[in-house]
């Protein structure tokens, strides 16, 4: 297929990348000139504006926007609007607020034009991974786009397949998932990002825990020097928390296990926030993920251990880099 990206960062490069390599064909466009000559060295059709990226794309194409989440995602999209044609197809696939999706497909849906959001998952290692795909829009429109996104998506590779899934939806074992209209991908990636948010304090806190068991608080004979790398290491093979966060957090403390690169300034990207927000809404207690969040936030005036693991986690899979402290009250 034929589909115009717009904003080559860190993922959505990639994202072309991927794409590339299934024989699709991507006319790019980024502010950053040098990251749409790269990729056109690589095989990418280079768009010098808005304007010429759909010129070359067509009126009614498709465009990937990949863009931080808020303005950057608003002022593109409305730019679209003004130079695609009925039939044209906009996706958003960062981490919009899914009521932002609601409202952008009712405003596009009067000139013709589709709308599709996609939760993307797989942060920096996606090229060589795969993307999981969370997906809402209309189902034709999404179903058009289906080698898009079969492309992008893992696979279903060495993973055991599960018993009794006879008669579902078989892309959902490759890693993409169709979960309704407007809105309801960012929705079920919104409540992804909470989860990881939960998985990761929980981490983070058991492997100070053990840290802290060499330093203080118990008797000496109580006191034990664990390597924490190895604990990492040996938790990956057969255990019941094993985990792709648990096998970036074994390559974070293989590293360097004091950390040291890390302040423990721990930023969180909205995702967290939306999901407790819902929780709230619905009257789902959601201990977990709040505390989880509450955390975050804590880790900008008082930062542990278990803060620096979170950061370096939080870098190994995004390549996020920690926000500056808040000023002491």
């Amino acid at each position: 297929m034929r589909i115009g990206v717009v904003g080559l960062g860190r993922m959505g490069a990639n994202i072309v990348r991927r794409l590339l390599r299934g024989k699709h064909e991507c006319v790019v466009y980024d502010r950053d000139r040098a990251s749409v000559d790269g990729l056109a060295h690589e095989g990418a059709v280079p768009a010098q504006d808005l304007g010429d990226l759909v010129d070359k794309l067509g009126r009614q194409g498709a465009v990937w926007v990949m863009l931080p989440a808020g303005k950057p995602v608003e002022d593109t999209i409305a730019a679209l609007a003004d130079k695609l044609a009925a039939g044209g197809v906009v996706i958003d696939g960062g981490n919009s607020f899914y009521r932002d999706d609601i409202r952008r497909a009712a405003a596009l849906e009067p000139r013709g034009i589709h709308y599709v959001d996609v939760g993307t998952s797989g942060g920096l290692w996606g090229l060589e991974r795969g993307y999981c795909l969370m997906i809402g829009g209309q189902r034709e429109i999404v179903e058009r786009l289906d080698p898009i996104f079969a492309c992008l998506a893992p696979g279903i590779g060495d993973i055991p397949r599960t018993a009794g899934r006879e008669g579902r939806d078989p892309r959902v074992e490759q890693g993409y998932m169709y979960c309704g209209t407007a809105g309801a991908g960012h929705f079920v990636k919104m409540i992804h990002n909470g989860i990881e948010y939960g998985l990761m304090q929980a981490y983070a806190e058991g492997f100070e825990i053990l840290k802290a068991r060499a330093e203080k608080g118990v008797a000496e004979s109580e006191r034990y020097s664990i390597e924490l790398a190895d604990v990492a290491e040996v938790w990956r093979r057969g255990s019941v928390i094993s985990s792709w966060l648990l096998d970036l957090t074994s390559l974070a403390l293989a590293e360097d296990q004091a950390l040291s690169q890390f302040t423990g300034v721990v930023g969180d990207s909205g995702e967290g926030r939306w999901t407790v927000a819902a929780a709230v809404e619905t009257g789902v207690p959601a201990t977990v993920l709040s505390a989880a969040l509450y955390t975050r936030f804590l880790s900008q005036r008082q930062a542990g251990y278990a803060d620096r693991l979170l950061s370096a986690m939080r870098h190994k899979f995004g390549g996020h880099i920690e926000p500056p402290a808040l000023p002491s009250t």
